[in-house]
């Protein structure tokens, strides 16, 4: 479960939708990259290591 409230998903969206006004695609995946970044940030770790963490996870239930 995500632990990033509808609040913050809706500035994001509005934000994303700002930047990228004529391209609903490259919208959903900058929301889906700016969500993630904030779970990573809420976790205490960077984008990337958040990534990794997340990877790892995927492999022990296979």
């Amino acid at each position: 479960m995500s632990k990033v409230k509808e609040k913050d998903i809706e500035e994001i969206r509005r934000a994303v939708e700002a930047e990228f006004p004529d391209d609903p695609a490259l919208q959903q995946v900058h929301i889906a990259r700016k969500i993630i970044a904030k779970e990573a940030e809420f976790e205490g770790l960077s984008f990337l290591e958040y990534i990794k963490l997340l990877g790892k996870q995927v492999k022990k239930v296979q």
